[in-house]
């Protein structure tokens, strides 16, 4: 065993290297578990899409490698490239209007007192808990010829404007965005009031003393101050928008004549009802980098500088 001396005299011991390892090695052994079923259930199917992607498989036959064509047919096919800008629109609804409603809500709630303030945040925020394919249903009844939106207007004398919103090319992805904007209010709201809460309120009494109104004080002190939660609600909003294959299903499946169809959903189609596996992991792939392609520039604009 190797000695050595301590500032204060003490001759302590030093654990040889082999028992070093051995410490080290069995770390690694609590976290076998954990990483084998990531690597099962997540690392290793990724990889396997990967690699269909690459193919022309039917699911059942054996497959034949035709490489990058799935790619190329992906950006070349109308059907294939309609999804992926439909889903482009859907990130206005599901993510630029509640982050920019939620901020509206933060800003008038901020120092409001707390009276019925949580009633009010359960309320916005029941979206999230309610599964998406219960909310699907209930806003198909709620679009439909019978129902809230088309009643209301026939009652204030608006009745040339009542349609099947979710029947119609015009109307049915706008219609299926506003209900993500609806999600995803409560969720912005609730992150942005809590980030406030943790803003020094020596700021916003500076803010005052120097002159400055409400709005100045929102915009100068609170928004620079929920710069990183502003982040986080962008990310998930926009995930949400680019995977919002639930909603879609549930209320149009994809209709009318594929105005609402989202890569999620041909991804569904393309491998379970046409058989064609290659295509479905290579839109699926894409899908992904768009989302990471999101994701970095959303934590690099948010990012704050040194």
């Amino acid at each position: 065993m190797t000695i050595t001396q301590t500032r204060g005299g003490r001759a302590d011991a030093v654990r040889p290297p082999r028992r070093r390892r051995w410490r080290g090695a069995r770390a690694y052994l609590y976290v076998l578990p954990a990483a084998l079923v990531y690597v099962g259930f997540s690392l290793w199917p990724a990889l396997n899409t990967v690699y269909y992607s690459l193919l022309e498989w039917d699911g059942l036959n054996p497959g034949t490698w035709v490489g990058l064509e799935n790619y190329i047919s992906v950006f070349t096919d109308e059907a294939l490239l309609s999804s992926i800008q439909h889903s482009l629109v859907l990130i206005l609804f599901f993510a630029v209007l509640p982050i920019m409603i939620g901020l509206l809500l933060c800003g008038l709630l901020m120092g409001k007192g707390t009276r019925g303030m949580t009633a009010f945040r359960i309320i916005y925020f029941l979206p999230q808990v309610v599964p998406l394919v219960a909310v699907g249903v209930t806003w198909r009844w709620i679009y439909s010829d019978t129902g809230i939106v088309n009643t209301m207007l026939r009652s204030v004398g608006l009745g040339f404007l009542a349609q099947p919103w979710l029947a119609q090319q015009s109307t049915a992805l706008i219609a299926i965005g506003l209900i993500g904007t609806w999600c995803m209010t409560g969720l912005c709201m609730i992150l942005f009031i809590s980030g406030a809460q943790k803003i020094d309120s020596s700021l916003y009494e500076a803010a005052a003393m120097d002159g400055a109104g409400a709005v100045r004080r929102f915009v100068s002190v609170t928004l620079p101050g929920l710069r990183g939660e502003i982040s986080i609600a962008a990310v998930i909003t926009t995930i949400a928008a680019l995977a919002s294959f639930d909603l879609v299903y549930v209320t149009t499946g994809g209709g009318p004549v594929n105005a609402t169809t989202i890569p999620g959903l041909l991804v569904y189609r393309l491998a379970f009802s046409y058989n064609d596996v290659g295509t479905a992991a290579s839109l699926a792939i894409v899908l992904t980098i768009l989302i990471l392609l999101f994701v970095a520039l959303i934590r690099r604009l948010t990012r704050e500088k040194a």
